[in-house]
């Protein structure tokens, strides 16, 4: 046999045995990180090491990065879990407690024999049963909110004229105050593009907010820019440190953890709902001793039907 002809075949060989050797090495770095896959704790943070082999150190990242990312999707779902179990909490106990003293109500008003005395006990149970009521009424609101099938038919609405019925609505809670709201419209003429039910209800909510939560008058000022008109409403807190504006739309949120002030947690993040399905943009912010909430409507929205998702 030639030289050449040995050499080539020599070569043909040391390329095949290269390959079988290069193959097999391929084999057991796969079925190593088969194995520490197989084997590994759910739980653990515990990375995969890359092998010698050559596009190795690609694959165990690519698969350390999905690993990453299954795990940050376990995190958010056991947050999402806690928060749900949290809120189920807050809203049993938002129920539960003015149907207890409803029921403690009556109890002492079937056993009361001055009729003065009854009439203020049934008037204290009514209260509470009201409250319930409210309460409900809020969660509907804010499901709805939330519901993906939501329409919401966005035309020209005078703002200044929603601002004043709502302020009107509540003439009986600000007079028992002795507060005044005060208007500030740089343009009384002003008309915005929403959904009147929904800014209705975002104007209710925020009008009530700022009586159960506020220390004095509240001021609704419209502002215009360029791009959007905005509408404040500003009033003084108390305890403003303890604000966080922050968190001010999440559902069920209150500045006092134990849940002794009224009202639901639920007002805002149903007026936030509402808003950002119209467009719109809600945000808090405090200022020393006053909380504003900011309604800002872009500028140029057409005429349209529009859902929250």
């Amino acid at each position: 046999m030639d030289s050449p002809l040995i050499l080539l075949v020599l070569l043909a060989l040391g390329i095949g045995l290269g390959v079988l050797l290069a193959g097999a090495g391929y084999l057991m770095e796969v079925r190593h990180l088969a194995r520490l896959l197989r084997e590994r704790d759910p739980e653990s943070n515990e990375r995969i090491a890359a092998g010698t082999m050559p596009g190795m150190t690609e694959l165990a990242a690519a698969i350390n990065g999905e690993l990453d990312r299954g795990a940050d999707a376990h995190v958010r779902d056991m947050r999402h879990q806690q928060e749900f179990q949290r809120d189920l909490s807050a809203l049993s106990h938002d129920i539960r407690t003015p149907l207890m003293g409803a029921k403690g109500y009556l109890q002492l008003a079937a056993d009361e024999t001055d009729p003065e005395r009854r009439v203020h006990e049934l008037d204290m149970a009514a209260a509470r049963i009201d409250a319930t009521t409210e309460l409900l009424d809020q969660l509907f609101a804010y499901t709805k909110s939330t519901d993906p099938d939501l329409s919401l038919e966005l035309q020209p609405v005078a703002l200044k004229t929603l601002v004043e019925e709502s302020l009107l609505d509540q003439y009986p809670a600000f007079a028992e105050r002795g507060w005044e709201p005060s208007l500030d419209f740089e343009d009384e003429d002003v008309r915005v593009m929403a959904d009147r039910e929904a800014l209705v209800r975002i104007l209710q909510n925020l009008v009530v907010n700022a009586l159960r939560h506020g220390a004095g008058a509240p001021t609704v000022a419209e502002r215009a820019s360029e791009d959007a008109i905005e509408l404040v409403v500003s009033n003084p807190v108390e305890c403003a440190q303890a604000i966080d504006a922050e968190r001010l739309f999440e559902r069920f949120y209150q500045v006092d953890a134990t849940r002794r002030a009224a009202g639901s947690g639920l007002g805002l993040a149903v007026a936030a709902n509402l808003a950002r399905a119209m467009g719109a943009a809600i945000s808090a912010r405090v200022d020393g001793n006053v909380l504003a909430i900011v309604l800002a409507f872009p500028r140029g929205v057409p005429y349209k039907t529009v859902r929250p998702r």
